[in-house]
């Protein structure tokens, strides 16, 4: 799905809202080792087609909505791919931390999925949408 946003983005064909998606950005062969263990390898990496990768930095969105996420489902930090052990880096540019995942079972309590059918419908005129580049949703008023 990163990949599939990425190529979206980089050709202009969606406007990508949300948050910044997790940038697992990389292709790893198992290799057996006998009967005691397997070898990791790293074999490819993922690019979009305009030539970013998306190791351990993920995908930015053009409009950031956030989700709230009830107080007993918070965690203390948010993960991503750089936040793992072991990770592979970026290639270029600064690694990033983490992304919002939390999505609520009841719709009508989804900030992005509402966000999102309000500027399909024409209820939201966003900066981003109509081609002007990245924003976030908080700045933006109906």
């Amino acid at each position: 799905s990163e990949i599939v946003a990425g190529a979206l983005q980089d050709h202009r064909r969606a406007t990508i809202l949300g948050t910044r998606s997790f940038g697992k950005g990389s292709v790893q062969t198992i290799i057996p080792l006998g009967s005691d263990g397997a070898l990791r390898l790293t074999t490819a990496r993922y690019y979009t087609p305009s030539g970013r990768s998306i190791q351990a930095k993920g995908i930015d969105p053009d409009i950031v909505v956030s989700q709230t996420e009830p107080e007993e489902k918070k965690r203390s930090t948010l993960t991503g791919e750089s936040a793992l052990p072991g990770h592979l880096a970026a290639e270029e540019g600064d690694e990033m931390a983490g992304s919002d995942s939390f999505v609520p079972k009841d719709k009508s309590e989804d900030k992005q999925l509402l966000y999102a059918i309000d500027l399909l419908n024409g209820a939201r005129k966003d900066a981003a949408y109509l081609g002007a580049g990245r924003t976030t949703a908080s700045a933006m008023a109906n």
